[in-house]
């Protein structure tokens, strides 16, 4: 079982909950989610989640990751513009986050 924030993934039952309510994810989706949360606080290159995800070690669809990352985030209610659970790291790769981002306001 792996708890991050308040995301829990159970890959025996191949179920998640983001707090009490169950997400009912498809199988690619069960599956990014289980390769970023597994390795909580990484970056995991995209080649990384193509191989893990996908079996293959060529990129299918440049879009492939980025629209299930897409429908993962919006199924867990993480704003893709803003996001506290899954951030994207540019030109490395993407990173499920240990903790919510502190407020970001002007320093005193």
């Amino acid at each position: 079982m792996y708890e991050v924030q308040d995301v829990r993934l159970d890959p025996e039952s191949r179920r998640v909950w983001r707090g009490e309510t169950e997400v009912v994810l498809s199988r690619k989706e069960f599956e990014l989610l289980e390769a970023l949360i597994s390795r909580a606080g990484e970056i995991v290159t995209r080649e990384r989640l193509m191989n893990d995800v996908w079996d293959t070690t060529f990129w299918t669809s440049s879009k492939t990751i980025d629209v299930h990352l897409g429908w993962v985030r919006r199924k867990l209610g993480d704003d893709s513009r803003a996001p506290h659970l899954i951030t994207t790291v540019r030109g490395q790769g993407l990173r499920f986050e240990t903790g919510a981002p502190s407020p970001r306001g002007p320093v005193s």
